[in-house]
């Protein structure tokens, strides 16, 4: 229950903060991470919790394929097809590019053999604008920009898997089944596509209709079928995720509005969950071991590999220099890092413990750099963040004059 009770008073107080959040660098990601690295073992001690259980896992796991569900609604198949050539510059040749540069640093600074260094590159190659929301999330930022960062995360999670179990079984001395894992991408695909395909036409049947306060549930229906039906058959969740919110969004515009209020404040909460869990791992046992050249990597990995891959995957794009730079600098470390990280943990190489505690501080640094950057960079762009949302005074005053 202590760790129930931590994230209602951390909601509560994020939520109260949420104004103010959304005009200054103050972040509630970053609130949440604080809060759970607090009541962890390496503050207060009001909750344990292991990185190789059930809890960190699932919760994960849940929060990545709620996100990637909720933002493929914003990325339906004429969207997709707008931006493909920028959003496959930036998973063609951005997100190979990450991963080498990651895996560089990886071998001379943090002394990881090849094999396990290009692990740590494929594991940190995702990106999750998740944390940038004042760019991914706004209607006045510029659509393309908006619409490649939404892509880019949203197809990077599912691709960078194949890379983790390739690399992960090398690191174990084992021949990858190349096979098998395309078998997963593949079904992926057919069941992110299918499952929501036969709703949407289901539902254009006379016969089959939604009391309007109702509707918002269709959807979510579909992902709560789709996430038990991937877990079900293996099929990667991540990418299915991704392509199912888009076929619904292609497919019935309609309901995906619906269900774009409840999916934006459902992604919010298991968020919020997963980063207070992952707070609550970073202790200052698990990461006073690590040397100076395993805080680099994560610095290069963060200020430098990025931007760099992703400005080199941009040169002659019409796209201009602001929203390139915006575009190279948002790449977090989100969700699916944690998740990869944890199968490195759970495996049993050698290194698995020295990889999860590099992507868990290379996570926790860019949540701090990104969540706490992404107003300054909205306005750099000429966008200026809401000053006039309301206070519980002013509602109350309006209130009393009606």
């Amino acid at each position: 229950m202590a760790l129930v009770l931590a994230f209602g008073v951390v909601l509560l107080i994020s939520v109260s903060l949420s104004g103010v959040a959304a005009r200054t660098v103050l972040s509630t990601a970053l609130m949440f991470l604080v809060a759970g690295a607090l009541v962890g073992q390496g503050g207060f001690g009001l909750i344990s919790i292991s990185p190789s259980g059930p809890l960190v896992t699932s919760l994960a796991d849940i929060a990545l394929f709620t996100v990637l569900f909720t933002d493929g609604q914003r990325a339906n198949l004429p969207a997709l097809k707008e931006g493909w050539r920028l959003s496959g510059r930036a998973l063609g040749l951005a997100m190979p590019l990450t991963m080498i540069g990651i895996a560089v640093p990886g071998h001379f600074l943090a002394g990881l053999d090849w094999p396990t260094a290009l692990l740590l590159g494929a594991i940190l190659s995702p990106t999750d604008p998740v944390f940038a929301s004042a760019i991914v999330g706004r209607d006045d930022v510029p659509l393309r920009l908006r619409r490649l960062l939404n892509v880019e995360s949203g197809l990077n999670d599912g691709l960078a898997l194949p890379f983790v179990l390739i690399f992960l079984a090398t690191a174990k001395g084992q021949e990858s089944d190349l096979g098998k894992v395309g078998v997963e991408l593949a079904l992926g695909l057919v069941l992110g596509i299918v499952i929501p395909a036969a709703v949407a036409l289901a539902w254009r049947l006379r016969i089959l209709t939604a009391e309007p306060r109702l509707q918002s549930l269709g959807p979510l229906a579909i992902a709560i079928a789709l996430f038990a039906s991937c877990h079900l058959t293996h099929a990667n969740p991540y990418l299915a995720a991704f392509i199912a919110g888009s076929t619904l969004a292609t497919l019935d515009r309609t309901a995906a509005e619906h269900f774009e209020p409840l999916g934006d404040l459902l992604s919010e909460l298991t968020k919020f969950g997963a980063l207070l869990v992952f707070g609550a791992l970073i202790t200052p046992e698990r990461i006073s071991h690590l040397t100076v050249g395993d805080w680099a990597v994560a610095a290069l990995a963060i200020l430098l590999v990025r931007p760099a891959s992703m400005l080199l995957s941009l040169l002659r794009t019409r796209l201009p220099q602001r929203e390139r730079t915006a575009a190279a600098w948002f790449g977090p470390k989100g969700f699916a890092s944690v998740v990869y990280g944890l199968l490195a943990l759970q495996s049993g190489i050698p290194a698995g413990e020295h990889i999860f505690d590099l992507v868990a501080i290379t996570i926790a640094l860019s949540i701090v750099l990104h969540s706490s950057t992404d107003v300054p960079v909205a306005k750099a762009l000429r966008v200026e963040p809401p000053d006039n949302l309301p206070t519980g005074a002013r509602q109350d005053h309006e209130r009393k004059s009606a």
